[in-house]
């Protein structure tokens, strides 16, 4: 099981390095490893659990975030009646709109211990391509928080964190054509 002690903080090089394709069929290992990453969202989110095990409540982990060097990213929450449950291997976006969108209340990370504020301005739309687990080939739309989140992920596997996208002079401009989530 996956516990607070085994996510990488801030300052870690594996949180700043570029991930690896990965090819398919998958090794064991790996198909274990986005079980485990799934399993630890999915306690992290029960009340009971993260308290008995200390863990931080998440939404999305991706690979470097647990010292792995690969193209995974999980995500799992619920978001206006949907359940966004997905293990994506070597996702990209692939198109995106021109409108920006930014979480309200600023975003948070598994493995940055203090709040850090600001706005963090990011596609409001976004199509995705990747893999499922079983190397089937997928199209995915996402819209608002969920997109928001998506593009949280798959920052990681590409060495970006989410302060990266907090303008430095003016850490709460808003720019014109973005829109603020709750």
């Amino acid at each position: 099981m996956l516990l607070m002690k085994d996510i990488v903080r801030d300052g870690h090089p594996a949180l700043r390095k570029k991930t690896e394709e990965v090819d398919f069929p998958l090794a064991e290992e790996d198909k274990k490893l986005l079980e485990e990453m799934k399993t630890f969202l999915i306690n992290s989110q029960d009340e009971e659990i993260a308290e008995k095990y200390n863990l931080r409540g998440g939404v999305g982990i991706a690979a470097p975030q647990i010292n792995v060097n690969k193209q995974f990213i999980v995500v799992h929450f619920e978001y206006e009646d949907i359940l966004y449950s997905y293990q994506l291997i070597n996702p990209k976006i692939i198109s995106h709109s021109v409108e920006m969108a930014y979480l309200q209340g600023g975003e948070g990370c598994l493995s940055v211990d203090e709040e850090i504020e600001g706005n963090v301005v990011r596609y409001a739309r976004i199509t995705v391509r990747a893999f499922d687990i079983d190397g089937n080939k997928l199209k995915l739309r996402f819209r608002g928080y969920p997109a928001i989140v998506l593009q949280h992920e798959i920052d990681h596997l590409h060495g970006i964190m989410f302060y990266n996208h907090i303008n430095k002079d003016n850490p709460f401009h808003i720019p014109e054509n973005a829109k603020a989530i709750e």
